[in-house]
């Protein structure tokens, strides 16, 4: 099976330029290809995880990504899949956004020199030395406003009650500058992207074959959508983010551990680096038994793995595990960390003698009064680590795991942690 195959099997192909001849192209070497993402936020969010990992197939089968940052196209913003016009941003933000996006391409791509090494490049660079009347005797002149309008991300917010900015119209024209830069420039035959982006991405290929007189591909892959049908953004509401400062790795984790039983083929498909054979056989285990999540935790593991690195993604696993229902004493200090960042929180005193849980579970919010700490721990539903506590409800130096933390459990699910060495 080959890279176009693959791309096909894993659904991961919607539109194209002449497939046959783009199969032929990579069968005769490697091909330059990039995919663009406008850097309006200091980080990507899980929709931008189709394509990152688009290029890094392209990678893995000998060709060179050039991930595009848009320093110059983000202070526009793209029309498409937008109802109004976004705000724009300063250089200032644009440059720190793309700064801050360079560490989380690094997890996604291989940027180490070589054949296949992967460059950012952004926008910005050739483009905003451009005067308006270079670019209008350049670009302009080959796109005719028939064709723009034609575009479906044109003409949806044409016959909007918001309508359409000129800046944001120009738009097209920039993306298709980009694709023309990029190919005399480094040699980029190919652009990828989402679906959403069909009219830009080839209105690209026509400006090479116009003033260059080269042949350029486009393919576009499927949005990453929700089984809503809802896509995967930051304007909706309630972004995943790649930064673990804005989601952590135990949330990350989690996300993917969530999917539903209707799209986890499909997302693993789209963005496990895994062999297909791999995947179909961990589909066929999780419709045998879909109340195991195999196919759920397989694709959290591998996506927090790839995005946070291993060591994280272990400890998120391993706080999940104690989390829901395992074995505490056996947790590593990471996993424990995390499990305190998620759980509520008390404060312990310097010495732990004749401490009881509970005007630790009551501070914490847990338990309503002393008498219902007492009526707990008389139906044995209070641990301290894994030990069920005593009615008397005293609390010891031993209960401490890895010898710094209190964590308390009522019945299943409620947790409350105490950090011995950071509240004594």
């Amino acid at each position: 099976m080959d890279l176009i195959d693959d791309l096909r099997a894993r659904g991961l192909l919607h539109d194209s330029t002449d497939l046959d001849a783009l199969r032929a192209r990579l069968a005769a070497g490697p091909i330059g290809l990039y995919i663009g993402f406008d850097p309006t936020a200091d980080s990507l969010h899980v929709g931008h995880l189709v394509g990152q990992l688009f290029m890094r197939r392209f990678q893995m089968a000998g060709h060179r990504p050039f991930p595009l940052a848009g320093g110059a196209t983000g202070m526009i913003g793209d029309p498409g899949g937008r109802s109004e016009e976004r705000n724009l941003l300063d250089d200032d933000t644009l440059r720190h956004n793309v700064e801050c996006i360079k560490a989380q391409l690094s997890r996604l791509l291989d940027f180490e020199p070589g054949p296949t090494q992967a460059t950012l490049v952004n926008n910005a660079d050739w483009t905003v030395g451009v005067s308006m009347l270079e670019f209008l005797r350049d670009v302009g002149k080959h796109f005719t406003v028939n064709q723009m309008i034609a575009k479906d991300s044109v003409r949806s917010r044409i016959e909007s009650e918001h309508g359409i900015s000129y800046t944001e119209f120009s738009y097209m024209l920039l993306q298709a500058n980009d694709f023309r830069h990029l190919y005399e420039a480094h040699g980029v035959e190919l652009q990828a992207g989402a679906s959403d982006q069909w009219g830009n991405i080839t209105a690209g290929v026509e400006l090479i074959r116009r003033r260059l007189g080269k042949q350029a591909f486009a393919v576009t892959h499927p949005l990453m959508v929700k089984s809503d049908g809802a896509k995967f953004g930051k304007s909706v509401g309630g972004a995943v983010w790649l930064d673990p400062a804005r989601t952590s790795p135990y949330q990350f984790r989690q996300f993917w551990v969530q999917t539903d039983d209707q799209m986890v083929a499909t997302y693993l498909k789209m963005l496990s680096l895994r062999p297909l054979e791999d995947l179909l056989a961990l589909v066929d285990e999780h419709e045998g038994a879909p109340e195991r999540r195999v196919a759920q935790r397989a694709l959290a593991d591998e996506m927090t793995a790839l995005v946070h690195g291993p060591a994280a993604a272990a400890a998120a696993a391993e706080a999940a595990a104690v989390l829901f229902g395992g074995d505490p004493t056996e947790a590593s200090e990471e996993a424990l960390e995390i499990v305190a960042a998620e759980v509520p929180a008390v404060g312990l005193p310097a010495s732990l003698e004749g401490l009881r849980v509970h005007e630790l579970l009551t501070a914490a919010g847990v338990a309503k009064s002393n008498s219902e700490v007492g009526r707990l721990l008389a139906q044995r539903a209070v641990r301290a680590g894994n030990r069920v506590l005593d009615e008397d409800g005293l609390i010891d130096a031993s209960d401490l795991l890895r010898g710094r933390f209190l964590l308390l459990r009522k019945g299943k699910r409620d947790f409350v942690v105490g950090n011995f060495s950071a509240g004594g």
